[in-house]
């Protein structure tokens, strides 16, 4: 962790709308087999299932730290929050300046936008622009 800020060297913080109920996201997201594909690096923890608001893990492997989807309802759908403050494992704290930070963290935020944008093609499947969810 960069003691100096008190914040995570991999810190990921982004958001995706989804025209479906919290609760269909949640069930879509609730799946070990899909987490393996999604983060096929990461041994993830469930540390709270949160059912319909969520899930929040332990992440251990080349990082270790902690991974979160919230889903906030909003409108006829539901953001899906998606959290990741982690430090890459097995680097001494003086050499983590020395890493591409920038190129982890954009891999981290790219798979939450792969993880994210199959949930929102899944649910969203048939449904025209504007129609409310099916």
């Amino acid at each position: 962790m960069c003691e100096a800020i008190g914040v995570s060297s991999i810190q990921v913080a982004d958001q995706t709308f989804v025209a479906a109920p919290p609760e269909r996201i949640a069930r879509s997201l609730n799946s070990p087999t899909r987490w393996r594909r999604w983060w096929p690096d990461l041994r993830l923890s469930v540390r709270e299932d949160r059912a319909d608001k969520g899930v929040r893990w332990v992440v251990d492997g080349p990082l270790t730290g902690t991974m979160e989807v919230w889903l906030e309802p909003v409108l006829d759908g539901a953001i899906i929050h998606y959290f990741v403050h982690a430090e890459p494992a097995g680097v001494a704290p003086e050499k983590v300046a020395t890493l591409d930070l920038a190129a982890l963290n954009r891999r981290r935020r790219v798979q939450g936008k792969q993880m994210s944008f199959e949930i929102k093609d899944e649910l969203e499947a048939g449904r025209a622009a504007g129609e409310p969810p099916h």
